[in-house]
C-alpha cells in the first residue's frame, strides 16, 4: 500500500512553492492536463506491479519529499 496521498501532497507543495499545476507543466514542457492525469491516476504514479512486490515482502510504501539544495 502507498501511504502518500499524492494528489494532496502535489497541491500543498504548489501552494507552499507559489505555482500552479499550469505553471508546473509549462517548465516540465507538458500540457497541465497531463500533470492533472499523472496526480488524479487511479493506481498512482507508482508502479502497481512494484506496489505488489513490496507488499508480498510486507512492506508499505511511503515518499519522502526532500527540498533540493541549491547549487
Amino acid at each position: 500500500m502507498v501511504k502518500n496521498k499524492i494528489e494532496v501532497d502535489v497541491k500543498v507543495r504548489c501552494i507552499e512553492a507559489g505555482k500552479t499545476q499550469v505553471q508546473i507543466a509549462e517548465e516540465i514542457n507538458t500540457t497541465s492536463q497531463y500533470v492533472n492525469r499523472i496526480i488524479k491516476k487511479k493506481d498512482g504514479i507508482i508502479n502497481h506491479t512494484f506496489v505488489q512486490m513490496m507488499e508480498s515482502l510486507g512492506y508499505d510504501i511511503e515518499i519522502i519529499y526532500l527540498p533540493r539544495e541549491e547549487n
